[in-house]
């Protein structure tokens, strides 16, 4: 099987079950920034060191990294259409399950967290940020067609995880975070 098909090269694409919509479609948008969301992931995931202590963390966002594909599917699917793999509220239950755990050795907020710190840390906060471009792209499409309520849960869950993820891996590499000076 060729990696290219050739049948985008006049600006359209398909979304799921071939309705053929223009690139810049906003369901293209949303699902693409999930797309994008899912790799700057994996780059931060890539800045981690291969050790043990770092394995179940690895293993939540193999979830999270598939759960976003699912996402994306039902931001690519046209309203009427069936999801064959729905996002759901226990889905978005899984994420702030996840927060609660990694939140409760943290400091507690007092001030603005500037991104940054270890490298890893600091592409969480990519990701973070990301995800929320998705989660404002999905609701956009959300305005002007049917889009399933959890989609746009999970994203504002996962933002939210992606932040405390960022804490935790400044807080067990021993780097500090750096704070807004008012």
């Amino acid at each position: 099987m060729k990696i290219y098909t050739k049948t985008g090269d006049k600006g359209e694409t398909s979304l799921v079950h071939g309705v053929r919509v223009p690139k810049f479609a906003d369901r293209v948008e949303a699902y693409g920034t999930c797309d994008e969301a899912n790799s700057q992931i994996g780059m931060a995931l890539s800045l981690l060191p291969m050790t043990e202590e770092w394995t179940q963390l690895r293993a939540v966002f193999h979830m999270i990294q598939t759960k976003l594909f699912h996402v994306g599917a039902e931001l690519a699917t046209p309203e009427g259409k069936n999801v064959g793999w729905p996002i759901t509220d226990e889905d978005v239950t899984f994420l702030e399950e996840e927060i609660d755990k990694l939140s409760v050795d943290q400091p507690a907020l007092t001030n603005f967290i500037l991104p940054g710190g270890h490298p890893a840390s600091a592409a969480f906060h990519i990701a973070r940020t990301v995800v929320r471009r998705a989660e404002r792209k999905a609701v956009h499409v959300a305005t002007q067609e049917q889009v399933n309520k959890a989609v746009v849960k999970y994203l504002n869950r996962l933002s939210d995880y992606l932040f405390v993820v960022a804490r935790h891996v400044n807080l067990q590499t021993g780097t500090a975070e750096q704070y807004l000076h008012e």
